[in-house]
């Protein structure tokens, strides 16, 4: 009888465990949800397509392939003899695009630019190219970094296949130069990212979830009847975790100055007042979420709802072009593209006020509206 009644109560302690797991969203999120989403992100990033892409920089006069040199000239007719698609890229740069194929590895689509060297370079540290083609007295030079195994694959198949077709260049006639440029590192990419996704969180959870739960303990509540205005309220939030952002930051920049020798090659106010608006950008819509909501089960999910799928997407890792070219116009519109893209340009491109000045006004403004509108909204209890 004592052993029914004991296992009886081992039954109902379990299914209690059970009941209380499962009403968390925050639980079920993390370990059902959030590896779902990873790997969906991951996988549509990086599971390999049907063609594998590569970018080629095609140092150029006037922009123009066939204008700039006799190996130009030869590529054109190379192009043309097999049925390259000629046209423009949506930022107006010239393109020759040429699929090679392969039954046994897969094909191959290269997708020749016509830039200067300058364009080139940046272009690379953003990761949308593989390789620079150019040629001095006569000799053709392959740019690429020799740490990157995905411009020597290239390499490999565009000087095999251009050394065999009708020696368009003989390989003889050809250099490689290792390319190894400040910023062009993956450390260099990482870390901007990190700092923009560090604002994020610690603006999501160090004001969004604060709010929350002070008001899911009737904290709040007690603040009804002092002469504090809630505006002020909200600023004093918003103006410490700012402080605490900056703290942040700064150690982790230290950190990779001193480990991994990276600086800022552009312009310091400008970073700075892109740091700001990126905090205010992520402050203001953690007040607008944190407004009314009372539980923090629902906070939780709402945070996660709005943060998770900016970390996977907004290219902090690595470059969001790995994913459909119909959905990048998409990501680069999120708070989080802005300010990683932002921060990049100014600490491995070399960026002014200029470059960033109209990311710096969207997440200003963006900051502002929801400020607004979440304290318009906001209760106490």
């Amino acid at each position: 009888m004592t052993e029914r009644i004991s296992n009886s109560q081992l039954f109902q302690l379990v299914m209690a465990n059970v009941k209380e797991l499962i009403r968390e969203p925050g639980v079920l999120f993390w370990g059902i949800v959030f590896p779902i989403l990873m790997s969906l992100g991951l996988g549509v990033a990086f599971t390999k397509k049907k063609d594998v892409v590569t970018s080629i920089a095609v140092i150029g006069q006037n922009h123009v392939m066939y204008q700039a040199s006799d190996t130009a000239s030869a590529l054109l007719s190379f192009f043309l003899v097999n049925k390259a698609k000629f046209g423009h890229d949506k930022n107006g740069i010239i393109t020759r695009k040429l699929r090679v194929p392969d039954d046994k590895l897969g094909a191959t689509t290269f997708i020749f630019q016509s830039l200067s060297w300058k364009e080139a370079m940046v272009m690379l540290k953003r990761g949308n190219l593989n390789m620079v083609l150019d040629e001095k007295n006569g000799v053709v030079q392959y740019h690429f970094d020799p740490m990157n195994p995905d411009a020597q694959l290239t390499y490999l198949k565009l000087s095999k296949m251009l050394s065999s077709d009708g020696n368009v260049i003989r390989e003889s006639n050809t250099e490689i130069h290792p390319l190894m440029v400040t910023g062009s590192r993956y450390i260099d990419f990482l870390v901007p990212g990190l700092i923009a996704m560090g604002v994020m969180m610690s603006c999501m959870w160090g004001v969004s979830y604060a709010i929350i739960e002070r008001r899911s303990k009737k904290l709040l509540r007690r603040m009804v009847a002092t002469p504090m205005k809630r505006s002020n309220f909200l600023v004093a939030l918003i103006a410490v975790r700012i402080i605490m952002n900056f703290i942040e930051a700064g150690l982790l920049f230290l950190f990779a100055w001193l480990a991994f020798n990276i600086t800022i090659q552009g312009n310091v106010a400008a970073l700075f007042a892109l740091f700001i608006a990126g905090n205010f950008a992520f402050a203001g819509i953690s007040i607008f979420i944190s407004s009314h909501t009372a539980k923090t089960e629902i906070g939780n999910g709402l945070i996660n709802a709005l943060s998770m799928p900016m970390m996977v997407l907004s290219g902090v890792f690595f470059s969001y072009h790995n994913f459909p070219e119909w959905s990048i116009s998409t990501i680069q519109k999120f708070p989080l593209t802005m300010m990683a893209d932002g921060m990049r340009s100014i600490m491995i491109e070399g960026a002014g006020f200029s470059e960033v000045m109209l990311p710096i006004l969207i997440l200003s403004a963006t900051g502002f509206i929801f400020f607004i509108s979440g304290m318009k909204i906001f209760r106490w209890h």
